[in-house]
């Protein structure tokens, strides 16, 4: 996972030395909703239940190319999960802390005011499963994650899209942006249930600082 972190930062920063790039780092903080579904076994009826709302914060580093193209690589630290409010699952929730790793290719339309799109893959680490809150023990409910015994699998994987707003301020830049995550990874690691998967929504805000022009 480190070699990959590595290897992505060196491809973007070469790219961006042959392309004649603005290079620019910063900051992105913002907020997050997740929603989850969860499906016990092949063929059931796949249940959706609430998800957690959090803060988020990402470090940020954006190649801008010419034609109003570039591309980017974030390092975000995300939380997500369930609060179940469904007639199985109330009273239990669990939250899981990611290092999400978003790699986004980013379309521009606009000069000191510009307009972006922004999609591309993601991947990341689990840092902590927490169970916060246990009420409710059936064969339908989401299991653990945080108990004793219990086992996680860590990676995630998905898809990550987002559109916004920026304004450049010379070397400063300010960007608005709402993004919407498709999670294909999934937490369970034991086969308690066949499917749980999560959706991310984002709104946040970024401050970037061109370091090279």
């Amino acid at each position: 996972m480190r070699k990959f972190f590595f290897l992505t930062l060196l491809v973007l920063l070469g790219l961006g030395h042959y392309a004649f790039a603005q290079t620019s780092i910063g900051f992105r903080g913002g907020y997050t909703s997740s929603s989850a579904t969860y499906r016990i076994t092949l063929g059931s009826f796949p249940r959706t239940v609430t998800g957690v709302e959090a803060q988020t914060y990402s470090f940020v580093l954006e190649q801008f190319f010419e034609k109003g193209a570039g591309a980017q690589i974030e390092f975000q630290y995300m939380t997500t999960g369930f609060s179940g409010t469904d007639t199985v699952n109330i009273g239990n929730e669990t939250r899981f802390d990611y290092l999400k790793i978003p790699i986004l290719s980013n379309f521009y339309l606009g000069n000191k005011g510009r307009f972006h799109i922004k999609l591309g893959p993601h991947v990341g680490y689990m840092l902590n499963a927490r169970d916060i809150s246990r009420e409710m023990e059936s064969d339908l409910v989401i299991p653990t994650y945080a108990q004793p015994g219990d086992e996680v699998n860590r990676l995630m994987y998905g898809l990550t899209g987002g559109v916004g707003v920026s304004k450049l301020f010379g070397r400063n830049t300010i960007q608005g942006e709402a993004r919407f995550s498709y999670e294909f990874g999934r937490p369970e690691a034991q086969n308690r249930i066949f499917d749980l998967q999560f959706t991310q929504l984002e709104f946040s805000i970024a401050y970037l600082f061109m370091i090279i022009k």
